[in-house]
């Protein structure tokens, strides 16, 4: 497996930035947590405004359905992938509403899917194997994810995104996301397993007691080998695109718990990519708090969202887009003082 270089960012530069930020025409600390993401941002993308953005929305699907793990049946991931790419998914209608763009990646949907101007196929296999009872992948299926999530953000920062945010499709895939977060995080087993797609208690306690089966059936903790084992073409397709954006130097906008679940198999794999990530929101799905505990963030928004799809990735870009131009855009207390405007 090839991976680009991630450079960590300069931190050198922070205290220049920080006095940069103070020296605005506001009183100190009024922006709050804005003035944090300006210094950020600058570290990563240097001091100027950023505005295009892109959505990418992973999909794949899961053999892990096949034991009752979500109240949908996986055709519901190709029915939301048509959506998607008839522009009526509620991630095309936030796209809309910030000005970004919207491209659909086949990661591993169990379909053939007819070409699409905003599809890119990148197909490893149709959906993952039933972790519950073999391997979910194998390594080389990983390391092809991995590369082509890579590739697909390094091509869309040369096509000129400056933000790129990361979203998902896929049926099945808070369970293997609770169990990425479980070997990664790492927590108990419990603690990371939600209502998905809104289980009843009847309906969660069977999707637990599948995952501890999945679970008891490897000891695996190495980022790669936990992908291998619990899957998710589109969360491993995820975290090479976290790592290829980051080795672009441009912002990844990560959305809730199944986008975390792959950021946080990114920064385990290459630590310096977390420098790159900007945490959205707060999800409601069990275990989101605690893998933002596991990575000492605190995500921008928390709206109760646990849709998925880069909604909340979405909802933040304003935020991030209006932090990127403090340090460009607002004048000196002195300039505004003096008069030199």
């Amino acid at each position: 497996m090839t991976l680009p270089t991630v450079t960590p960012v300069d931190l050198s530069q922070a205290p220049r930035l920080r006095a940069s930020i103070d020296g605005k025409a506001k009183p100190l600390g009024a922006l709050g947590r804005i003035e944090d993401l300006a210094a950020r941002l600058a570290l990563i993308a240097g001091e100027r405004p950023l505005d295009r953005a892109l959505l990418l929305v992973f999909a794949g699907d899961h053999g892990l359905t096949a034991e009752g793990v979500s109240a949908y049946p996986s055709s519901v991931t190709q029915a939301m992938v048509a959506t998607f790419l008839a522009g009526k998914a509620s991630a095309n209608a936030f796209a809309r509403a910030v000005g970004a763009e919207l491209r659909v990646v086949d990661a591993g949907v169990d379909a053939e899917l007819p070409s699409h101007p905003n599809l890119l196929a990148q197909k490893v296999r149709r959906g993952t194997r039933n972790a519950a009872v073999e391997p979910a992948l194998t390594p080389e299926e990983v390391d092809r994810a991995l590369e082509a999530g890579a590739r697909i953000a390094r091509e869309a920062a040369a096509e000129g995104f400056e933000i790129l945010a990361l979203g998902e499709m896929g049926i099945g895939n808070t369970a293997s996301a609770a169990l990425l977060m479980h070997r990664l995080a790492p927590a108990p087993l419990a603690e990371c397993v939600g209502r998905g797609t809104g289980h009843d208690d009847a309906g969660l306690a069977r999707k637990l007691a599948v995952l501890e089966r999945a679970a008891a059936r490897s000891d695996a903790t190495e980022p790669a080998a936990v992908l291998a084992e619990f899957g998710g073409l589109e969360i491993a397709m995820m975290t090479g695109a976290v790592i290829g954006a980051a080795s672009a130097r441009i912002p990844v906008l990560v959305d809730g718990f199944i986008a975390s679940a792959a950021a946080l198999a990114a920064i385990r794999m290459v630590p310096a990519a977390q420098d790159y990530c900007v945490f959205c929101h707060r999800s409601a799905e069990r275990g989101h708090q605690r893998m933002m505990a596991a990575l000492e963030v605190e995500p921008l928004l928390d709206l109760g969202l646990r849709l998925g799809e880069g909604t909340g990735a979405l909802l933040a870009l304003p935020v991030v887009r209006a932090a990127s131009r403090l340090i460009s855009d607002v004048a000196s207390l002195d300039d505004v003082l003096s008069g030199r405007l």
